[in-house]
């Protein structure tokens, strides 16, 4: 096979990948509702002096972390820092829980420490079926904080979220770039929110 071969296959395939892409995003649209709900949920939280606090595993814990610091620096509009944390970036505590207790207690240990009743806990998880995320959120039930869930078209993490948000898909790469533009979403309507 010539390399032009490739490329021109190379090419077809990002024009399925981007159509995909578009397709689930479009679809969010009617996501609106729960969006906005999560958004003055967040609002009210960070109102009352409580904070955002963000959990998932792999991808969804980069998206965990970025979307914390969105909010503790800023998304697009100056503005004092906002409290948030990502449950996934302290190494010496994840290995230590993983190793004393179990990788399944990693995020509800942490809740139990630091949640409080007026904290919002976002999960993120693409499968919808993370152990670990599911003892997190309720665990976080548990301490009276409200829950968000974010999902892919499967999972069972709606049972145990006040809040799910599901995107429409059950492929991992679609769900993973549609929790990106959520959180980004959410970030930019609670700034706006508290200007």
């Amino acid at each position: 096979m010539g390399s032009d071969s490739r490329t021109n296959q190379a090419k077809t395939g990002l024009r399925t990948v981007v159509a995909d892409h578009v397709a689930v995003m479009l679809q969010l649209e009617a996501l609106e509702p729960q969006l906005e709900q999560a958004a003055r949920k967040m609002t009210w939280a960070l109102r009352c002096g409580g904070k955002v606090l963000w959990m998932g595993n792999g991808g969804s814990a980069a998206d965990s972390q970025h979307l914390a610091a969105e909010l503790v620096g800023r998304f697009v509009r100056e503005r004092p820092g906002l409290a948030s944390i990502a449950l996934t970036t302290n190494s010496s505590l994840l290995t230590a829980l993983s190793n004393d207790f179990s990788f399944e207690d990693i995020f509800s240990r942490q809740i139990e420490a630091l949640c409080c009743p007026e904290d919002v806990v976002v999960a993120i998880s693409t499968s919808g079926r993370s152990r670990n995320v599911i003892a997190g959120l309720c665990a976080a039930r548990r301490r009276g904080a409200f829950t968000i869930a974010l999902t892919g078209s499967n999972g069972i993490m709606e049972e145990n979220a006040d809040l799910c948000i599901r995107v429409p898909s059950d492929c991992t790469a679609r769900i993973q770039e549609a929790h990106i533009l959520i959180g980004h979403i959410l970030c930019d309507w609670v700034e706006a929110d508290l200007d």
